[in-house]
C-alpha cells in the first residue's frame, strides 16, 4: 500500500517537521498555496510529487503545476485541486464533475489555522 503523504498552504514553508513526514512517505500530494517553489524542490528532491497550485501561487508555479489533477492511485480516482468547497457546497466545477463521474477521493486545500 502507497504511503501519501497530503499537503496544502505551505506557504513557502519547508522546515525539518515537514521533511521528516516527507521522508516517511512513498508520494506526497500537495493542494496549492506552495508558495516559493523551494518548496516543491526540497519535496521532489526525497520522492514522488503531484502538485496543483492554489490562489497564493504565481505564474511561475502555475507554469510548473496544473490547476486540477486527476489521476488513479492503487486503483482509486483521486481529484487533486486548491479550492475545491465542502460536501453541499462545492466549487461549480468539482459539483459538476462529481454529478457526472463519481470520485473515490477527492482532496481539497484548505487552511485550518
Amino acid at each position: 500500500m502507497t504511503k501519501i503523504l497530503l499537503l496544502s498552504d505551505t506557504h513557502s514553508y519547508m522546515g525539518e517537521d515537514i521533511l521528516k513526514y516527507v521522508k516517511q512517505a512513498d508520494e506526497v500530494w500537495h493542494a496549492g498555496d506552495i508558495g516559493d517553489l523551494s518548496v516543491t524542490d526540497a519535496i521532489k528532491k526525497l520522492k514522488p510529487l503531484r502538485a496543483v497550485y492554489g490562489n497564493i501561487d504565481n505564474a511561475e508555479a502555475r507554469l510548473e503545476f496544473p490547476e486540477h489533477l486527476k489521476f488513479r492511485c492503487e486503483g482509486v480516482k483521486v481529484w487533486i485541486t486548491h479550492i475545491g468547497g465542502y460536501p453541499g457546497r462545492y466549487a461549480p466545477a468539482v459539483r459538476d464533475q462529481i454529478k457526472s463521474t463519481p470520485l473515490t477521493f477527492l482532496f481539497v486545500g484548505i487552511r485550518i489555522s
